[in-house]
């Protein structure tokens, strides 16, 4: 169903588009937030009166999380709890009584989150010389989504990542160096992935006039450089002592080690999701054909080596061309090789899509837009109609119905994500104030 409500919206907003409006910011955010309530309330009504149930899993989990937290304890004796306390915390109104009122506390403020996040996006968009109309059409593609006001209504944390995300781009157009750098270890604290975008950062504050290799070798360390690092890294390790100073082990663990291991398998997009299911489910070996046995495969604990090749290393290289664009081609790259893809994961690239999207490709040739928002489209409904006869009819679907939708999901992604980054290394440096700026 999100899957659907995100692909009727997205053609809507691609008419947005191309139209032209008078609305204010104000105007806009408040119809953004309308959306959501709208969300909110139906996902109320869901909630009460059907067995497919509106409320996320996850949300589930984050406030017997916060509840934990309420009676003095650890959220992690709340079973996968995979996040900081910190979320626990933010949360803990929705343990407040009555139940009936502050339950949904945590979805309004996930929602309010994608707001301000939105709101974000356009002040960017806007210190790259985007007037207000052009930059609030392409906000629209994240404050107008269905897709993202549903994930957030319905108990997502994403949207309070996006507006992470999205302001450490603004404090870094802007030059905030110790800020820039705070907000950069906050995120990755608070979220693993934000990491990849150091590099680009780092790539990013090229001092101007080293017109040669060498010369930006020798060049590289510099004040602004060191600043944001040891910031970055000094917030980082301080929230993890913290933490670690009030949880002990179990914040390590369940904060960052669980995801070298996890086998994650349900409503994963990833072609490694048959083998997640093979590797957590108990198996007996054949005695009689003990070589094929997949007890000790271990090539899901590899994705990580192409993963972080392309997210980390590779991609920033395009950061001086375009840092926003290459912000979200690491995201798309870093979820796409991920083991693991919700829908959930799509926000983490969607909230960097209108700084790409107006100069891509995608929108210049009408026809490559089409075919790839219409591939990617299929492949994801076709994963869907397999889980669905999986899931809810108790067909065996894993093979090879469920395994070569992912496979074609995520070959559709990486020729998106080739188009991608063929329109970064054809750009030049986004705006002439930013090249000013510098």
């Amino acid at each position: 169903m999100l899957t659907v409500n995100f692909h009727d919206g997205f053609a809507i907003l691609i008419i947005i588009l191309r139209l032209h409006t008078h609305i204010s910011v104000t105007s806009l955010l408040v119809l953004s937030s309308l959306l959501r309530l709208v969300f909110l309330l139906y996902g109320l009504y869901q909630d009460a009166t059907s067995v497919f149930k509106y409320t996320d899993i996850d949300y589930l989990v984050f406030t017997d999380a916060a509840r934990y937290v309420s009676n003095f304890s650890s959220p992690y004796l709340r079973a996968t709890y995979r996040y900081t306390p910190l979320l626990s915390w933010l949360l803990l109104p929705s343990t407040f009584e009555p139940q009936s009122l502050w339950f949904s506390f945590g979805k309004l403020l996930f929602a309010a989150g994608d707001i301000l996040a939105g709101y974000l996006i356009i002040q960017v968009l806007q210190i790259y010389g985007f007037k207000a109309t052009r930059a609030m059409k392409y906000a629209s593609l994240w404050l107008l989504n269905p897709m993202v006001a549903t994930i957030s209504t319905r108990g997502s944390s994403e949207g309070l990542l996006g507006v992470i995300v999205i302001a450490l781009l603004w404090s870094v157009e802007k030059r905030r160096v110790v800020l820039s750098g705070a907000i950069l270890g906050f995120a990755v604290h608070f979220k693993i992935y934000p990491f990849i975008y150091a590099p680009s950062i780092l790539l990013w504050m090229q001092p101007p006039n080293q017109p040669d290799l060498i010369s930006k070798i020798k060049g590289f360390i510099t004040k602004d450089r060191l600043v944001f690092s040891i910031t970055a890294f000094t917030t980082f390790m301080g929230l993890n002592v913290g933490m670690y100073a009030v949880y002990g082990h179990p914040f390590i663990v369940h904060t960052f080690l669980h995801h070298l291991t996890r086998l994650d398998h349900r409503h994963n997009f990833s072609p490694y999701n048959t083998l997640l299911y093979l590797k957590s489910s108990p198996f007996t070996p054949d005695p009689l054909y003990p070589a094929i046995t997949l007890s000790n495969l271990t090539i899901e604990r590899l994705a990580f080596l192409p993963q972080l090749l392309i997210s980390s290393i590779l991609l920033p290289l395009f950061a001086q061309k375009d840092l926003p664009s290459t912000m979200f081609a690491q995201t798309f790259a870093f979820v796409t090789f991920n083991k693991v893809v919700t829908s959930q994961y799509f926000m983490w690239y969607l909230v960097l899509l209108p700084f790409y999207l107006g100069r891509s490709r995608f929108l210049r040739r009408k026809v490559v837009g089409v075919v790839a928002l219409g591939l990617w489209v299929v492949t994801q409904g076709l994963w869907l109609g397999q889980a669905y006869h999986l899931e809810f009819e108790g067909e065996n679907k894993f093979w090879p119905g469920l395994w070569s939708a992912a496979a074609a999901f995520f070959l559709v992604n990486c020729w998106i994500l080739g188009v991608v980054v063929e329109d970064i290394g054809g750009m030049g440096v986004i705006s002439e104030k930013v090249v000013v700026s510098r």
